[in-house]
């Protein structure tokens, strides 16, 4: 019996996003959490990678953005 290892090859050396997490408050509204995620995409060219509802109602949010040659604002607090 023969084992095939694959191997992952990157075709692009440099990473196409940037990402940042954003923690959410759990005495947060879902609509609060939605205005700041526009806020973040309408400003800062963010959009959403991930979210999660912790157990405890916690979110953790992942956003992303295409990485350009000339720089952005900073993500909004």
């Amino acid at each position: 019996m023969t084992v095939e290892q694959r191997r992952i090859v990157h075709t692009c050396p440099v990473p196409d996003y940037e990402y940042r997490a954003v923690r959410v408050p759990r005495d947060s509204s879902r609509e609060q959490t939605r205005d700041l995620l526009t806020i973040h995409a309408e400003y800062g060219d963010w959009e959403l990678s991930r979210h999660a509802i912790w157990p405890d109602g916690r979110r953790k949010v992942t956003v992303r953005r295409r990485l350009r040659p000339e720089p952005l604002p900073p993500m909004p607090s």
